[in-house]
């Protein structure tokens, strides 16, 4: 009984292990301050073109991205905890108004400093199903993609 939980529990769990060549703070405030998760958030292709985040506990996260055909795609949060340079967590749900919405998931994103560089995981909890988790994981992936060419720019002083 304990594996088939265990199982059912990793099928609702999406984990991203990622390495990027910033300095930790660098990345931190990418992922907490608007103006810079503006620019990436959002698989390749896709336009963020509202984005508000009050990375405080309590505080709340929004965004509109618009896919390459023109789709706007509504995603929003609660901040639940903000460790600095260590630590992000927020509830993630999807509010697409001409779609069923989906439950809310918890996003919890660390950060740890290696030689000059950041190893973030990312881990994304609670998913209703396998299928709804691997619906999220291309985007995410995609999007990881460009927060690691955005990092590239800003570093380049080219933001």
């Amino acid at each position: 009984m304990e594996k088939r939980a265990a199982a059912k529990a990793a099928d609702r769990e999406l984990v991203i292990h990622r390495e990027f060549d910033a300095p930790r703070e660098l990345v931190f405030q990418a992922w907490t301050q608007a103006e810079h998760a503006a620019q990436w958030w959002g698989p390749q292709g896709f336009t963020v073109v509202l984005m508000e985040m009050d990375a405080r506990p309590g505080g709340a996260w929004r965004k509109c991205m618009r896919a390459p055909d023109g789709h706007e795609y509504w995603r929003s949060g609660v901040v639940r905890e903000v460790v600095p340079p260590e630590r992000l967590v927020f509830t993630y749900f999807s509010d697409d108004r001409d779609t069923n919405p989906e439950h809310e998931t918890l996003v919890t994103v660390t950060f740890s400093e290696s030689g000059g560089k950041t190893l973030m995981t990312f881990r994304q909890t609670e998913f209703e199903s396998a299928a709804s988790r691997d619906a999220h994981r291309g985007g995410w992936q995609s999007t990881m993609e460009r927060f690691a060419a955005y990092l590239v720019q800003v570093r380049a002083g080219r933001p």
